[in-house]
């Protein structure tokens, strides 16, 4: 009876100073057979920030521990202070682990809501989609395209006509300017001949006005 009351006490301390913060609540000193009484999350931002907040709670935790261990070490009744500090130790990190389990249930529980939302939505998209189809008007049936006739295909003896008149047409055109090509070769011969006349003056009189330096320059030739 005595023993009911006093896990009855110790639950009721736990549940208040967990109402006060999460700093109260590393400080609870829980029996083993008590769970820590954890303040539902509200939100996935809160619930992310309170798996943050572990990581560093726990540290601190660990780092009290320590520092506890030490100050037991120069006491007289040292197995009784490491005791005490091992069970503040336990209880503090059963909170801890208390948030983060109800946090990732809370981040876990609300991506499967937001995935049954997403597959309802595109589900409603779907049907909806389908009930538009059903009550559009058919399509009118599209004309055949219209095809062009095709030319019926010449005979080898008419193909064989075409290429000779295209010869003969060749030849005709050849022949008839066989004297403007005779020409326009006569001119271009002229031409060169001409402009080797005039290269020719031009080193002759080269010739004879570097002859006549020379004679300048000396009189006795």
């Amino acid at each position: 009876m005595k023993q009911g009351f006093v896990r009855r006490t110790l639950r009721g301390m736990a549940m208040a100073a967990c109402a006060a913060g999460l700093g109260a609540c590393t400080t609870v000193l829980l029996p083993p057979n008590i769970t820590p009484v954890v303040a539902p999350s509200t939100s996935v931002a809160e619930a992310t920030a309170r798996i943050e907040k572990v990581k560093v709670d726990r540290a601190a935790i660990e780092a009290e521990f320590s520092a506890s261990e030490r100050v037991c070490y120069a006491k007289f009744f040292v197995n009784s202070c490491l005791d005490e500090a091992k069970e503040k130790r336990r209880g503090a990190l059963a909170y801890q682990r208390a948030i983060e389990v109800e946090a990732e249930h809370f981040r876990r529980q609300a991506n499967v809501e937001q995935r049954d939302r997403d597959v309802a939505l595109a589900v409603k998209e779907f049907e909806e989609g389908e009930a538009r189809a059903a009550a559009a008007p058919p399509e009118a049936p599209k004309a055949a395209p219209v095809r062009k006739p095709v030319a019926p295909r010449a005979s080898l003896a008419e193909r064989k006509a075409a290429h000779d008149a295209k010869l003969a047409r060749t030849a005709a055109r050849e022949q008839a300017d066989a004297p403007k090509r005779a020409a326009n070769a006569q001119a271009f011969e002229q031409r060169k001949l001409e402009s080797a006349q005039r290269q020719l003056k031009v080193a002759k009189k080269k010739a004879e006005k570097a002859e006549k330096a020379a004679r300048a320059a000396d009189p006795s030739k």
